[in-house]
């Protein structure tokens, strides 16, 4: 009965009536920021899908998670509070923990390090304004990933603001923010500021983040401008550890236990300690109307520290990154062309102690490891016709890694360099009309071992990993019809991935990774977008849109044996076959407004052999909401809302191929959350 929910608004969305909008609310075209310059999405020869800051308020102002994972092709989890994984057309297969394999922009700056890892549960939920997310290898012009891009923007309106809201939930949630934006002439300063806490829903999952982000700008001239970007984390969450499905029924809400020789969860206070400094400075500068520079430096530092089940791990990362990139905008011939270059170093010592109940004991193992990555790449967009738009891109990308001991000169240390890639796109968008657009691209994704599969929790490091690289071919259309009332996105694609990095783990529950064969990537992504009231000043009805995403995953691995074990054509490994999410957002006279979310999630395979598997589920959140401005010009916002609504028993968050059936990390049951915002 709760897909009746979700086939009902896909109904709802595509009979398309004859009401007229309110003309004194147009509906805009969607654009999105993908390749340096803003582009309507409807001629974009590119798999993008955008969380507009609409889309983003209407979720839970403290978590990411039902926001993302509304995105055909994108599979967000949470392990416990802050404990997140994020994966796009099946890049899961190599986060245990984390975010490997896609490559993560903020601001233009580099929240990726030269690693391959992202630490996006640093940063704060309600700092991103807007997300466009690019599907599929997007390696030519970002570099090496095989998974995808995603670009976070935290920049605000332009007009001066003070903004503060308050949020409090279930399992001791806390969740406070405030806001300044303040403009002089050309001079303006955003910050941002951010409290989280929350004791979570099993034993050992409480969480503490505090946050703080600033981003000065200074349009000095006409043509140029400076922009800075600081942001300070400290965050805490503890690992409550998988459960068996025994463990899980039994009693969902514990924490790892003991078992064999190796203590639990709880008793050896397994957590996440990371403090994180991330800092960025940008130039940009118009020599003439059609010729543009932007130079961008970042550099960041990350303590990290992770007391688990077996030892106690201890990690101090530098970073700092360069890009730039020339672009000239043709008037003649309309073509935007852009040439430029990325790189990264990032410096780590990791060093590994016995863990004495979350005391740091004797040392076990102590290394330092330097990523470096590298890569040119050149774009060409041109408008061949009113119609045609052709785009070629290529990269050529030098990665690899020093090692030794961490009491080693660094001029000392073993050198590990793979071989040089070139990464090609071509695309192609034709608009039959003003309306309807299809597209078509082939692209090559290429993606080297990250640090943290080099040096896993094993302790080893493994020179014989080696990177993962694959050939991308998709089509699809695009509609925009009733003046923007109707859009709809679909695309088919088929991605052919060689050596494929998949996590091990041994008996001493050390996890490792290896080099599969490879996979077969095919899928169907849908997403469509319906305004069956548009905005509107009166009746009692003022909106109502509908959405609906749709993915269907048909993953499997190729020519992939381990011992005596064959794995070809099993499914791959964490990724559902179908999801299917749907939503209404209900505005009301009197800023009155209720929005209604259900997730369909098939059962996920949890080991390579296939033999385990994680049921199949169904989500409903709402939240409601009542906004309102006060005679002296105060506006303020109340919304009250819930998660789980079904009460699903379910794990958002599995440990794959896990060593003694512990696969399953419960997520909370049904939980409510309230709020107070307020803007000056």
């Amino acid at each position: 009965m709760h897909l009746r929910l979700s086939v009902l608004l896909v109904l709802l969305c595509v009979k398309v009536k004859g009401q007229q909008a309110d003309t004194a609310s147009l509906l805009h075209t969607v654009e999105v920021k993908a390749y340096f310059t803003k582009q309507p999405v409807l001629s974009l020869p590119a798999s993008v899908s955008v969380l507009s800051a609409g889309m983003l308020a209407e979720q839970q102002p403290f978590s990411l998670v039902p926001a993302m994972n509304s995105v055909p092709g994108m599979r967000m989890e949470e392990r416990s509070p802050g404990s997140y994984r994020l994966s796009i057309r099946g890049s899961l297969l190599r986060s245990p923990f984390g975010i490997r394999n896609v490559k993560m922009y903020m601001d233009d700056f580099l929240l990726t390090d030269a690693g391959g890892n992202t630490y996006l549960n640093a940063i704060d939920a309600s700092a991103a304004s807007e997300i466009a997310i690019l599907k599929g290898p997007e390696g030519s012009v970002y570099g090496a990933n095989t998974g995808g891009v995603v670009l976070i923007n935290t920049e605000a309106a332009g007009s001066e603001t003070v903004e503060a809201a308050i949020n409090g939930g279930s399992y001791g949630l806390l969740y406070q923010n405030a806001s300044i934006q303040k403009k002089w002439n050309d001079v303006s300063l955003s910050v941002y500021q951010a409290y989280q806490r929350s004791d979570g829903y099993r034993e050992n999952s409480a969480m503490n983040r505090k946050y703080i982000q600033a981003l000065p700008q200074w349009s000095y001239s006409s043509n140029g401008s400076l922009k800075a970007l600081l942001v300070y984390s400290d965050m805490h969450y503890e690992t409550p550890g998988g459960l068996t499905a025994g463990q899980m029924e039994s009693n969902p809400r514990s924490a790892r236990p003991a078992a064999g020789p190796n203590p639990g969860a709880r008793e050896q206070q397994a957590g996440i300690y990371n403090k994180t400094f991330l800092g960025g400075l940008m130039h940009e500068v118009t020599f003439k109307p059609s010729f543009k520079h932007v130079l961008a430096i970042t550099g960041s530092l990350t303590d990290f520290r992770n007391p688990f089940i077996t030892n106690y791990e201890v990690r101090e990362e530098r970073t700092a990154g360069l890009r730039t990139y020339f672009q000239y905008t043709g008037t003649a011939v309309p073509l935007t062309w852009q040439l430029g270059y990325e790189g990264q170093r990032t410096l780590s010592d990791i060093s590994n102690y016995d863990n004495n109940g979350g005391i740091r004991g004797n040392t076990q193992s102590a290394d330092q490891l330097n990523a470096n990555q590298q890569f040119v790449f050149s774009r060409l967009s041109i408008q061949a016709s009113s119609r045609l738009l052709l785009e070629a891109a290529a990269s050529i990308n030098f990665n690899g890694y020093k090692y030794g001991a961490i009491d080693a000169a660094r001029s000392a240390l073993n050198d590990k360099a793979f071989d040089a890639q070139v990464m090609p796109r071509i695309a192609a968008s034709y608009k039959l009309s003003e309306e309807l657009a299809v597209r078509a691209s082939t692209s090559r994704g290429f993606s080297s071992p990250t640090i943290a599969e080099v040096r896993a929790s094993d302790q080893v490091i493994n020179t014989e990993l080696q990177p993962e690289s694959g050939w991308n071919y998709e089509a699809g259309l695009r509609m925009s019809l009733a003046n923007n009332r109707l859009y709809w996105d679909a695309v088919v694609f088929r991605y052919d991935l060689k050596n494929a990095i998949v996590r091990r783990v041994n008996e001493d529950d050390a996890e490792y990774f290896v080099n599969a064969g490879g996979t077969n990537q095919s899928g169907l992504e849908s997403q469509l977008l319906y305004w069956l009231v548009p905005p509107r000043k009166q009746g009692f009805l003022r909106s109502t849109q509908l959405r609906n995403s749709y993915t269907y995953s048909d993953f499997s691995f190729d020519n992939y044996q381990s011992g005596s074990e064959d794995y070809t054509g099993n499914r791959l490994t964490g990724i559902p076959k179908h999801v299917l999410v749907s939503s209404v957002n209900l505005g009301f006279a009197k800023q009155y407004s209720l929005f209604l979310q259900h997730n369909y999630t098939s059962d996920i395979t949890l080991n390579d052999a296939s033999s385990v598997y994680a049921e199949k589920y169904h989500l409903l959140q709402a939240k409601a909401s009542r906004k309102f401005t006060t005679a002296g010009g105060l506006g303020i916002s109340f919304y009250i809302g819930a998660d789980n609504l079904l009460d699903e028993t379910y794990s958002l968050g599995n440990d794959l191929n896990a060593f003694g059936n512990r696969y399953f990390n419960p997520a909370a049951r049904r939980n409510f959350f309230a709020g107070l915002s307020v803007e000056l």
